[in-house]
């Protein structure tokens, strides 16, 4: 697998440039095709509207740098599964920016989650691109409304491409 960034990506009007700095990550065509998919099916479930091109940031990196970004720029010093920064705020007004932001994902962190949870990775790792997608189009989860908002909005994405609930509680999770 070449490391670095790799030719941008369409997916209904968003041009996505895909970087694949570190970690155990499926091949390139692998992770461009869930990108797509992924960000494709929520701009369809959200109603959004794009008639200019925009643009997107997509970085498959490991723990140690998304730890690193995440004490960085939220005081937190730790692995996370996935950080979004958006390029601009969100107007709430179901308006997109020309540049989205950035999604920058974990490998051992996603992979660890998905065998824990007994997801397949491309499921996980598609479910993890749309909450990173929301966070970069103003949704948020900092307290309980904003949380279940957020979470509705992913289980329709997610429904729409045939993958189940993530939240979803099952004698498993007990």
């Amino acid at each position: 697998m070449n490391q670095g960034a790799e030719r941008p990506a369409s997916a209904a009007g968003v041009e996505i440039d895909i970087a694949v700095e570190a970690g155990d990550w499926p091949d390139e065509t692998t992770l461009r095709g869930l990108t797509e998919t992924a960000v494709a099916a929520a701009i369809s479930v959200l109603g959004l509207k794009i008639d200019r091109p925009v643009e997107l940031g997509v970085l498959f990196a490991d723990d140690a740098q998304i730890r690193a970004l995440n004490a960085e720029w939220r005081g937190k010093d730790k692995a996370t599964n996935v950080l979004s920064f958006p390029a601009f705020p969100s107007t709430g007004q179901g308006e997109v920016p020309p540049m989205l932001g950035d999604i920058v994902l974990a490998s051992e962190t996603v992979r660890n989650e998905a065998d824990l949870e007994g997801k397949p990775l491309d499921h996980h790792l598609t479910h993890l691109i749309v909450h990173g997608f929301l966070h970069l189009v103003g949704y948020d989860h900092e307290n309980d409304a904003e949380a279940e908002t957020m979470e509705e909005a992913e289980r329709s994405i997610l429904a729409a491409l045939a993958i189940a609930d993530p939240y979803a509680v099952t004698d498993e999770n007990n």
